[in-house]
């Protein structure tokens, strides 16, 4: 929840900030610096909550806790090349299979029941993907919409 809320209302300050410096209401321009900022906190998540993130990736893939670190550090990277123009659409892409990628990870995570702060299985279960996986959609759709249709 809290990267929704994270990314709404930076994009909606954004999008006041380039109004009053007289750019206008630049919605994907707005919507671009949300989701980088968005980004940038969930990446965080991937240095606190390292553990906890490491048991949402399937017991047969190795190297976890630097697939977790590796995956923030895309976030960062998604981030940054969303605010480049010579990046954007790339980046765009990038994300969008980024963000499919992890669906399976949330999937196993709610199925487990596992709550990936603390590492422990008493999480939300199940009723988290009714949330998560629309959100990962919305995430897709944001990106594709500010970077790509309408850049």
């Amino acid at each position: 929840m809290k990267p929704l809320f994270v990314l709404l209302i930076t994009s909606l300050i954004a999008l006041f900030v380039f109004r009053a410096l007289g750019n206008g209401y630049d919605f994907p321009r707005a919507a671009r610096v949300g989701m980088a900022v968005m980004l940038m906190f969930t990446a965080l998540g991937h240095v606190l909550y390292t553990e906890g993130m490491a048991m949402m990736i399937p017991a047969q893939i190795p190297y976890k806790k630097e697939l977790v670190y590796f995956t923030g550090l895309v976030e960062v990277l998604g981030a940054i090349g969303l605010l480049f123009p010579q990046y954007r659409t790339l980046t765009a892409w990038l994300l969008i299979l980024f963000f499919l990628l992890m669906v399976p990870a949330n999937i196993k995570a709610a199925v487990e029941g596992l709550n990936y702060q603390t590492g422990t299985f008493d999480g939300p279960g199940l009723r988290y993907l009714w949330f998560r996986v629309p959100l990962q959609a919305l995430f897709i759709g944001w990106v594709y919409l500010s970077a790509i249709r309408f850049a």
